[in-house]
């Protein structure tokens, strides 16, 4: 049998994470480290490996329940090796320092066991009750696999140079930023979208550091169960993720 199909064969590589290609992600397991990855996002494997669903306690539980941002993720074990993708989004191998990275849990694919979740708040400027957008805050040391829609800008934020992002474009971001969360409008009704402009909620960063933005306000539509975009829970976000997933003809 022939075909240029025989051309994207298997990545041979000694490191933990390999992209396969820009939207498969190939994780070699030793037995040893476990890897945390999205419910579902397993497309092959070869080896002896266990996929178990991964149990949170009480505290997540009541965290997700609260904010619905959390991972709903599954623990990949044993030895050898896995290939994870989601709807053919494009993956992004980030490595994890003291630094922390803050994240939408919608766009984490994979991360290492031995890192440190926790749900945040990043509270509005105008200082309105139930207006904060919750994060997910990733902390110690390992890797974590990110998901984007297209192909991302990073943008380098530094003391004389902060950056603002639309609310449902930003993916991720340097924990060590100050964040702002603000709405472009004149009107007293901050709800309301500035005009006819079609832009509405953007996160202002200021400090040192990075923020990882998408090139698309829409995610591909899904089934599964995703994070709650800042649009969503304000009602704001009808040309954003969250709304063009409710209204995608793909349904």
């Amino acid at each position: 049998m022939q075909s240029p199909l025989f051309s994207y064969t298997e990545q041979q590589s000694q490191d933990r994470y390999t992209m396969q290609n820009p939207q498969l992600l190939r994780v070699a397991l030793t037995g040893h480290d476990d890897v945390l990855a999205r419910k579902g996002a397993m497309v092959a494997y070869q080896g002896l490996m266990d996929f178990d669903g991964e149990y949170q306690n009480q505290s997540p539980r009541r965290a997700r329940a609260h904010t619905g941002e959390g991972l709903d993720l599954m623990r990949c074990s044993g030895q050898g090796t896995v290939y994870l993708a989601n709807l053919a989004q494009y993956v992004h191998v980030v490595d994890i320092d003291q630094e922390g990275l803050t994240v939408d849990s919608a766009y984490v694919l994979a991360l290492d066991s031995s890192l440190h979740t926790e749900v945040i708040a990043v509270d509005s400027q105008y200082g309105i009750s139930g207006s904060g957008k919750y994060q997910l805050n990733i902390s110690g040391r390992g890797q974590v696999a990110l998901m984007t829609s297209g192909q991302p800008l990073m943008m380098q934020v530094t003391p004389d140079k902060y950056v603002n992002v639309d609310a449902d474009a930003i993916v991720a971001w340097s924990s060590s930023l100050r964040v702002q969360m603000q709405a472009q409008t004149h009107s007293s009704n901050i709800r309301r979208r500035r005009g006819n402009t079609g832009e509405g909620w953007e996160l202002n960063f200021l400090g040192q550091g990075y923020a990882l933005v998408q090139p698309s306000e829409v995610m591909p539509p899904q089934n599964a169960q995703i994070g709650q975009g800042i649009g969503a829970q304000f009602g704001v976000g009808q040309q954003g993720a969250h709304g063009q997933n409710q209204n995608n003809a793909w349904n």
